[in-house]
C-alpha cells in the first residue's frame, strides 16, 4: 500500500478523532486540509472562533488545535502510517499551525503489528520531529481519544501514586515540555489567583458576553449545539472546597441546581515552557493533550483550567520561580471521579478540506 493509498473515509475518520480534543470553552478553532498529492494533512486556526478577551494572543487557540494535532498523530500511529510533522511550516501564513506528512505506507493489522519507528518525535528546533517512523508509543493513546473528557464533578481524596505521576510528567518531556506538580504552598498560591481571575471576570462586561457566546443552555440549545459547553456538561454549583472548575453557568442557574463539596486540597499540576512564542504553544498543547490522555489511560479524572492565565497580570505569578518553566501554558485538575460527559462536536464536512 503507497502513501497515496489513504482514501476520503479514512482522511475523514483520522481527523474525526484529531477534533475530539478539549478547546477553550469547548471552540473548536481548527481546520485541516488533507493534500491527496503530496500525502500530507496541514492543521489551520480557525480566527473566527477567538476570544479576544480571554484570549488576546491566541495562546489559548493554539493550545486546542495542537492538542487536536496531538490526537492525529495518534490516530495515524493507530493506524500504522509513518509521518513526519512541522510546526509553523510556512512563515508567511501563520494560520497555517502545522503539517503532518505521510512517510510510509500503513502496515497491517490496522497498526497493531509489526510496528517499525523511532517512538514519538522531539522538535528538533527546525520543526520536522525527529525520525519519521510511526510514532509506536501513541498507538496506545488511542482507545482514550474518545473517553477523554473533562469533569466539571468533584474528585475524591485520593492521592495520586507518586509513578503516576511521574509517568505524566515524563510524557509531557517527550513532547518537549514540562510538567511539574506544585507543592502545598503553590497550590495554595494557584487557588488564590484563580479566585482572583474569577472576581474579575465577573466585574468584566466583556468577560460575560464572552463566556455566553460559547455556553449552551436549555435542553433545546444543547441538543442542537455542535460547539460551545451545553447545560448537562457544567457539573454542580460548588457550595465549598478549594478545586479551580470554571463555573459557566454564572449565576442564572443556582435555582435548583444541583450543589456539591469539592476537593478542598485539589491535586493540580501545571505544564509550561521556557519560552512563550507560537511554537512554545504548540508544542505545550501536544504535551497537554498527551498527559491528559496517558491520566485517562491511567484511571484518572481530569481538568484544565485557566482562568489565571488569562490576565496578564496574574498570569506571572502562576509559575514556580524556584523552577526552570518560564511561562505556565496551563494548569491541570488531576483526580479519581467521575469522568465528564462528552461534549458536541462539529460535523467533519465543516473542518476539513481534501484537496
Amino acid at each position: 500500500m503507497s502513501v497515496h493509498a489513504l482514501e476520503t473515509a479514512a482522511v475523514t475518520a483520522l481527523v474525526e478523532d484529531a477534533t475530539a480534543a478539549p478547546s477553550m470553552h469547548n471552540a473548536q478553532p481548527w481546520r485541516f486540509r488533507f493534500l491527496r498529492g503530496e500525502s500530507a494533512f496541514q492543521v489551520y486556526s480557525d480566527l473566527e472562533r477567538a476570544m479576544p478577551r480571554a484570549d488576546p494572543t491566541t495562546r489559548g487557540l493554539h493550545l486546542g488545535c495542537a492538542a487536536a494535532l496531538f490526537n492525529l498523530r495518534v490516530a495515524l500511529a493507530h493506524e500504522g502510517w509513518a509521518a513526519a510533522t512541522e510546526l509553523l511550516p510556512d512563515p508567511t501564513d501563520p494560520r497555517l499551525l502545522a503539517e503532518v506528512r505521510l512517510t510510509g505506507p500503513a502496515l497491517i493489522g490496522n497498526g497493531n503489528a509489526n510496528r517499525t519507528g523511532n517512538g514519538a518525535g522531539i522538535g528538533n528546533g527546525d520543526g520536522i520531529e525527529i525520525g519519521d517512523g510511526v510514532e509506536e508509543d501513541l498507538a496506545p493513546l488511542y482507545p482514550v481519544i474518545r473517553r477523554r473528557h473533562t469533569s466539571r464533578r468533584p474528585f475524591t481524596d485520593e492521592a495520586i501514586p507518586q509513578a503516576i505521576k511521574d509517568a505524566l510528567s515524563a510524557a509531557a518531556l517527550l513532547e518537549g515540555v514540562r510538567l511539574l506538580f506544585p507543592d502545598a504552598w503553590h497550590v495554595h498560591t494557584l487557588l488564590d489567583l484563580v479566585h482572583d481571575a474569577e472576581g474579575r471576570d465577573a466585574l468584566d462586561p466583556a468577560a460575560s458576553e464572552e463566556l455566553q457566546r460559547w455556553t449552551r443552555v436549555g435542553a433545546e440549545a444543547a441538543q442542537a449545539a455542535n460547539d460551545g459547553v451545553p447545560e448537562y456538561a457544567f457539573g454542580p454549583r460548588k457550595v465549598y472546597g478549594g478545586a479551580p472548575v470554571r463555573d459557566f453557568a454564572g449565576r442564572d442557574m443556582d435555582s435548583g441546581r444541583e450543589v456539591a463539596a469539592f476537593e478542598n486540597a485539589p491535586q493540580l499540576a501545571i505544564l509550561g515552557t521556557v519560552s512563550d512564542r507560537p511554537r512554545d504553544w504548540l508544542m505545550a498543547g501536544q504535551a497537554m493533550e498527551r498527559v491528559l490522555l496517558q491520566a485517562t489511560l491511567d484511571g484518572l479524572a481530569t481538568s484544565l483550567t485557566s482562568q489565571a492565565l488569562e490576565w496578564p497580570e496574574l498570569r506571572w505569578a502562576v509559575r514556580d520561580p524556584q523552577s526552570a518553566m518560564g511561562f505556565v501554558q496551563m494548569v491541570l485538575r488531576l483526580g479519581y471521579g467521575p469522568t465528564g460527559p462528552g461534549t458536541p462536536r462539529r460535523p467533519v464536512d465543516e473542518v476539513l478540506d481534501i484537496a
